[in-house]
């Protein structure tokens, strides 16, 4: 049985959980350092924000393994979910919750409001896009078509709506002082490289000294290309089968400058967000479409039967008229005149 886009695409999302829940299981998260990165987050956001935060950083501190244990648990149970078919619709609502919970408690709301947000750094929140590729990927009772797999849940009005505000909104923080002042990026790039092996360490420190001479430069040429990104949803699909494979080499630049999310370091919670962004591209990759004449030619066509003709009888030639044995014609009473 073939597998369809959707299909394919809620098993790689199935597998970047499985992903997170390895990296949840590494020694450093047993620790009271995995409490200390939680309790970071809260710096720099408003208190009602900032409260909660601090307060499960506190929790987690005085029973790190026993919590730790239970967040990679449920990271697994949701890849699981999403793997097996009798348990998709649960377990993509269960991640759903799942990272609107982290999104607030572990990540900050993605430093959206403390002024730091960068497409660098992660921003909006990796888990953000775990919930909103859950909802693009929802399964369909039956096929509905679309012109593309993200549109099958929430139609393609909703969907084009969702890609101009997640990639949008990465262009408006690109300009933003915390990406575009002078040594921004770098400093970003330079952070990242810390316990990376030596070949990414000196990639990301190559990066770090270009970026320290042009890095205002470089941010407006980011803004530009996300922006082309965001807007180029709504062209025609050929010029968007070109916007998106922009977007895809965009997310891959992004990820190499976040150092592959950390995950050579042993303290990386998830490969970060720009793999998330490059399987949402795929997601809106459009299908291929087929003229009506080829599906009119690839329909099998019905067998035409010759019309049944009855036998029909023949008439006796001339000649076998004239070998029919003629009738006796019957002889008329003749009359006879008698004598008076």
């Amino acid at each position: 049985m073939r597998r369809g886009r959707a299909r394919t695409l809620q098993l790689a999302l199935a597998f970047v959980w499985l992903l997170d829940a390895i990296l949840q299981f590494q020694a450093f998260m047993f620790g009271r350092g995995f409490a200390d990165m939680l309790r970071q987050t809260a710096t720099g956001n408003p208190a009602i924000i900032a409260g909660p935060i601090s307060w499960s950083a506190r929790l987690i501190a005085q029973h790190d393994v026993a919590a730790n244990a239970a967040f990679a648990a449920i990271q697994l149970a949701v890849g699981l979910g999403i793997a097996w078919r009798p348990t998709l619709r649960f377990a993509l609502g269960l991640s759903i919750v799942w990272s609107v919970a982290v999104w607030w408690l572990g990540e900050g709301l993605g430093g959206l409001l403390t002024g730091t947000a960068s497409p660098l750094n992660g921003a909006p929140g990796a888990v953000l896009l775990y919930a909103l590729l859950a909802v693009l990927l929802w399964p369909r009772r039956r096929d509905q078509g679309g012109t593309f797999v993200a549109a099958g849940a929430v139609g393609p009005l909703v969907a084009r709506l969702m890609w101009l505000v997640i990639w949008g909104g990465l262009a408006w923080l690109a300009i933003l002082p915390a990406t575009a002042a002078p040594r921004a990026l770098a400093g970003m790039v330079t952070e990242v490289s810390a316990g990376q092996p030596g070949w990414l360490a000196e990639i990301d420190g190559r990066l770090a000294g270009f970026l320290g001479h042009h890095g205002p430069g470089a941010a407006i040429l980011l803004a530009v290309v996300l922006a082309v990104v965001a807007a180029g949803i709504y062209l025609p699909p050929p010029a968007v089968r070109a916007v998106l494979g922009l977007a895809v080499v965009t997310a891959a630049a992004l990820w190499l400058a976040q150092g592959l999310g950390g995950m050579l370091t042993g303290s990386a919670t998830d490969p970060q967000s720009a793999p998330l962004l490059a399987l949402l591209a795929v997601a809106y990759w459009p299908r291929p479409t087929h003229k009506p004449e080829l599906q009119l030619q690839l329909q099998p066509q019905p067998e035409v039967q010759p019309p049944r003709s009855e036998p029909q009888r023949s008439e006796p030639q001339p000649a076998e008229r004239q070998s029919q044995p003629r009738e006796p014609l019957a002889r008329e009473p003749q009359l006879t005149e008698t004598s008076a």
